[in-house]
């Protein structure tokens, strides 16, 4: 969810202004998301690299977040008995207060058919190195695909389909890099704030036109190499 500051920038407001219209634009894209029939969904709100920011800057992000799960999350969850929230990544380096507050929403309601992944203290590289380490911490001498698959902190989830970066940026940032092996990425330079119905339809045509292989041959082309 990328753009933010920047948005807020062109508009001559400080980058806190533009995290809040970047906060307000997630309900309207969660919506569409269920309209086009997605089941899950993972928005990447905060990484590891983001503590690098000023002070004050990842201060007013926490404060943001703590108040949108508290004033919005949560309300929602307890009104939509489709919707489960959680929050992947590393939660030690959070306050006691947001830790609590994560935990709070998400034990609200498990095995909902919507999922909403928030990542928050994330990072693709430490994901990995933590699934290592748990596997090995509960005994295993040697791990697979599979049995790492089950330490990821989006175990809970299929890996994605599609990941859209907002801003324009054209790079991974160190996003769901195990999960994404095979995923189809659309870059778009609309800022996160401005990611409406328009942006998501133009974004989910692309992807329908797409022919998807995994590594393997479409059947018309198999077809003709026989």
């Amino acid at each position: 969810m990328d753009g933010n500051g920047r948005w807020a920038k062109r508009r001559g407001l400080p980058r806190t202004e533009g995290h809040k219209a970047g906060a307000k634009a997630v309900a309207e894209v969660i919506k569409m998301f269920r309209e086009y029939g997605v089941h899950h969904i993972t928005l990447y709100a905060f990484s590891t690299e983001n503590w690098k920011r000023p002070p004050e800057e990842v201060d007013a992000l926490m404060s943001l977040i703590y108040r949108y799960v508290d004033k919005v999350v949560i309300p929602e969850i307890k009104k939509n008995d489709q919707l489960c929230v959680r929050f992947i990544g590393d939660k030690s380096r959070l306050s006691d207060k947001l830790r609590k507050k994560c935990i709070e929403a998400e034990e609200l309601a498990v095995g909902r058919p919507f999922v909403c992944n928030v990542a928050l203290n994330y990072g693709g590289r430490d994901e990995i190195v933590h699934a290592v380490n748990s596997a090995l911490a509960d005994g295993h001498t040697e791990v697979s695909e599979e049995i790492l698959s089950k330490y990821m902190y989006t175990s809970h989830s299929p890996d994605p389909d599609l990941v859209i970066r907002t801003g324009g940026d054209f790079r991974i940032s160190n996003f769901l890099l195990w999960q994404s092996a095979y995923s189809e990425f659309i870059i778009t330079d609309t800022m996160w704030p401005d990611f409406g119905r328009a942006a998501i339809e133009k974004c989910m045509a692309e992807f329908y036109s797409r022919r998807r292989r995994f590594g393997g041959l479409d059947p018309e082309d198999a077809e003709s190499e026989e």
